[in-house]
């Protein structure tokens, strides 16, 4: 009498669970809410019983709900605005159905046709450009990794399986910087640059023979397959931490406070500004004894604002006004502002008036010092003609619409105003007035600042626009 034996059932590995994981991606479903919650970050929804799986929202009307807010500036801030937008652009990489053979391009093409529309809505929030260009950095940069790590593994299966055979191979082995250059000349269009690095011909590739039967074709099949999926799982954990940078910024920022801010020291600063609120509240946490000159930021006044923070965190706080920052300047030791944009040379975007407390700030010979995340570092320039770095708010904030009456002239049969009013949001600092920057990597000074942009930025992403023909 024969007996059956069953194997117990074995719990499946992470390859499997990450395969089916992708493979759900791929057709526009997760798993489960909360496998959903953890890995991506977006909310989980109750399922209808007797289903496992759910459809995600239409991503088209999600970007256009987006859209319309960035119109109506119901986004405010730099830091608001770079986190919505990387957890938008990682919902369309999640969503998005790619080809085997080209999936960064096809992902590239995909983030482009987003943040083309994102910049337009709103350009001058140039943080929306800046994290469109930081997403389309990790898309290259994970390729890269892949593609070097996949021929590296040929070239070591080759060399043990054809050992003995080396003197027929017609074709010699990849070097990594080849394998580099090659595929950074697949995501990119041709140059002059292109053309002189070396890149190797197509007749130069190893080709592999059809001669190997339906296996090897299922083979080769099932590596682009698991390629396909491993690169946009690992865009998407990406993307996760570059949220995850951009939602720690203050601390970071205000970890490194103790290094700058010392005992019996009087800080200027002006308008409002979170990362200062952070920085300054760090320092008087750790025993720091200071006080702050708030200039009030006048026509909007967030000054007040700042002030009444600082207050209420225990600080010893003084409001002036703008009129009187060169004339206060002399006590101060320190100068210490917020920033909405740094520039590729140095050269800040900041609220209206900074300016002026430059040059106040190095007529008395006081540090001035910019307080910036790594998301408002933008890899432009300011004379480029493609940004646009300001734009003129109401004149209701500065006179009232009644008083415009008594400024007509009606002698002329048209009502033409005599008095024009002109209020502008921002100011730019050039990079010789600013002493030191601090972002969450740490200090730096104004002529390092292209360094660290060239890590966060690749040079084919500084004009984001989707290739003719690519897509629908």
């Amino acid at each position: 009498m024969g007996f059956v034996t069953t194997r117990p059932r074995q719990k499946p590995s992470m390859a499997d669970q990450t395969a089916d994981l992708s493979l759900s991606l791929s057709r526009n479903e997760l798993p489960c809410p909360e496998y959903r919650k953890s890995i991506f970050g977006l909310p989980g929804r109750h399922l209808p019983k007797g289903t496992g799986v759910t459809k995600m929202p239409d991503m088209q009307a999600h970007v256009n709900d987006f859209l319309l807010k960035l119109r109506k500036r119901k986004i405010e801030g730099s830091q608001a605005t770079a986190k919505l937008t990387a957890e938008l652009l990682r919902s369309v990489i999640s969503q998005q159905r790619v080809p085997y053979s080209n999936q960064a391009g096809a992902l590239i093409d995909a983030v482009k046709a987003v943040g083309e529309q994102l910049i337009a809505a709103n350009p001058v929030e140039l943080a929306v450009g800046n994290i469109v260009r930081r997403v389309l950095h990790i898309i290259r940069e994970e390729d890269l990794s892949l593609t070097t790590a996949a021929i590296g593994g040929l070239n070591l299966s080759s060399v043990s399986d054809d050992e003995d055979d080396t003197e027929h191979d017609e074709h010699p082995v990849l070097s990594a910087a080849v394998v580099a250059a090659a595929a950074r000349s697949t995501l990119r269009p041709p140059s002059l640059q292109t053309l002189l690095e070396d890149v190797p011909d197509a007749a130069a590739l190893p080709r592999t023979s059809s001669s190997g039967g339906d296996s090897d074709g299922k083979s080769k099949s099932a590596d682009k397959s698991s390629r396909s999926r491993k690169l946009k799982h690992d865009v998407i954990e990406a993307v996760n931490e570059l949220i995850q940078d951009i939602s720690t910024c203050y601390e970071q920022i205000a970890e490194q406070a103790v290094e700058h801010i010392h005992h019996n020291e009087v800080i200027l600063t002006l308008g409002s500004s979170r990362t200062v609120l952070e920085f300054l509240c760090a320092a008087k946490e750790k025993q720091r004894s200071f006080r702050v000159f708030v200039a009030e930021g006048a026509p909007r006044y967030q000054g007040h604002l700042l002030a009444k923070d600082l207050v209420s965190r225990g600080l010893q706080t003084t409001v002036i006004t703008d009129s009187a920052v060169f004339a206060m300047i002399s006590r101060v030791n320190m100068v210490i502002v917020g920033a909405h944009a740094v520039m590729a040379n140095g050269g800040v975007i900041a609220p209206v008036g900074l300016n002026m407390v430059a040059l106040a700030a190095q007529r008395h010979a006081v540090p001035f010092v910019v307080l910036a995340g790594s998301h408002k570092l933008c890899p432009l320039y300011p004379h480029n003609p493609e940004v646009l770095l300001n734009e003129l708010r109401s004149p209701s904030e500065l006179l009232d619409f009644g008083e415009f009456s008594d400024c007509m002239d009606f002698g002329n049969g048209t009502g033409s105003p005599l008095l024009h009013v002109v209020n502008p949001t921002f100011d730019y600092v050039p990079p010789k007035l600013v002493s030191l920057f601090i972002t969450d990597t740490g200090g730096h000074n104004s002529s390092y600042m292209y360094r660290l942009i060239a890590d966060y930025y690749s040079a084919d992403d500084l004009v984001v626009q989707r290739r003719p023909g690519a897509g629908s």
